[in-house]
């Protein structure tokens, strides 16, 4: 099973000089950030120390300020421009990995139709998650095929339901907003015809600096004016949470500073808050945990994959369930903070999932 890794790449430049390396830099400065030192930084990263120590003099030439400030005893520490750039590279990868994901699924499966002389693979549409990106891995490793394409909710279910999928990923929170949100999924499902597998139960809330200098506590606060928030794209599971919830507390779009800003994924939102461009978001409590930040959980959610019926009981989707339904795809699940994986990988029908 061939399997395509594209990873962003970008250089900086004046007119008449050389481009610099950015993704050598950067690996060299995140290695400097964690270890303190030039020389091991180097090691790390696979460079000599002239050669570290000419990359930073090329960049900090380009600049025209440094990017380190070197202190008898304490080592090496980021400048302010050392760390923007470290935070850009990490905004860009949250930004990107989605489509380019997305894009290398794609030509993994062009080429695999071409080696397998068009033998069927399963078509998989879902956000890009946590727990998504876990079974791809899963996926890979025991050299399942699929077709995955990242998209949002509801232009998943969308396409499952005019048979461009045969799985498709969506995500309704447990209490009293299910019905609303099921509601707009239903409408593209049919009972019987369709059934859902569990993925996993996952914890959303509020994205906020570490240590919360803020003070915030909770959705009311998103009325203060001085509060920076960043949104999910219309369409996607979460937008529509954050719209009823916001709704529940009486608080109009409007109010928001930032709603129109968007982010594509619960990685992205985290990381324009970890980088001080916001002072709040709403996602899963795994990205807030892998971003560093202070996270306020608001509720819980079911997170699953929507399947035509017969296409279960396929030979070619057969394995995907396996997976879904194995120990240790549970266990990979479990370890994400703040994901639940008692009932991954349990068929339901919508009755069984919803009610009625």
């Amino acid at each position: 099973m061939l399997r395509i890794t594209l990873q962003p790449q970008w250089q900086i430049g004046r007119d008449g000089t050389e481009a610099l390396p950015v993704n050598a830099l950067l690996q060299l400065l995140a290695a400097v950030q964690s270890s303190g030192s030039i020389a091991q930084a180097g090691r790390e990263v696979g460079l000599s120390y002239r050669h570290a120590w000419g990359l930073l003099q090329q960049a900090e030439a380009l600049f025209g300020q440094p990017l380190l400030t070197r202190g008898r005893g304490r080592g090496s520490v980021l400048t302010p421009l050392g760390q923007q750039l470290i935070w850009a590279d990490t905004r860009i990868g949250a930004r990107l990995q989605p489509l380019l994901e997305s894009l290398a699924a794609e030509l993994e499966g062009a080429l695999g139709r071409v080696q397998r002389r068009e033998q069927a693979v399963p078509r998989l549409h879902a956000s890009h998650g946590f727990a998504v990106a876990a079974l791809r891995e899963q996926l890979a490793q025991r050299g399942v095929a699929v077709e995955l394409r990242y998209r949002n909710s509801l232009e998943a279910v969308a396409a499952l339901a005019q048979g461009d999928c045969e799985l498709a990923g969506f995500h309704v929170p447990l209490g009293e907003f299910q019905h609303a949100a099921a509601q707009r999924y239903q409408a593209l499902l049919q009972p019987g015809a369709h059934q859902l597998v569990q993925l996993a139960v996952r914890t959303q809330g509020l994205f906020v600096a570490a240590g919360n200098p803020l003070g915030i506590r909770g959705l009311d606060d998103l009325k203060r004016r001085n509060l920076r928030f960043v949104n999910r794209p219309e369409g996607s599971g979460t937008r529509m949470l954050t719209e009823l919830l916001l709704k529940r507390h009486g608080v109009a779009p409007r109010q928001v500073s930032g709603f129109e800003n968007t982010e594509l994924t619960h990685a992205a939102v985290a990381a324009f808050v970890a980088s001080g461009m916001a002072d709040v978001g709403l996602g899963v409590q795994t990205a807030a945990h892998r971003f560093g930040l202070h996270f306020i959980p608001l509720l819980k959610e079911r997170y699953f994959f929507a399947a035509p019926t017969e296409a279960l009981a396929r030979a070619e989707t057969k394995p995907v369930l396996a997976v879904l339904q194995s120990p240790a795809f549970r266990a990979r699940v479990a370890a994400l903070k703040g994901y639940e994986a008692a009932g991954t990988g349990q068929v339901l029908t919508l009755a069984d999932a919803f009610g009625g």
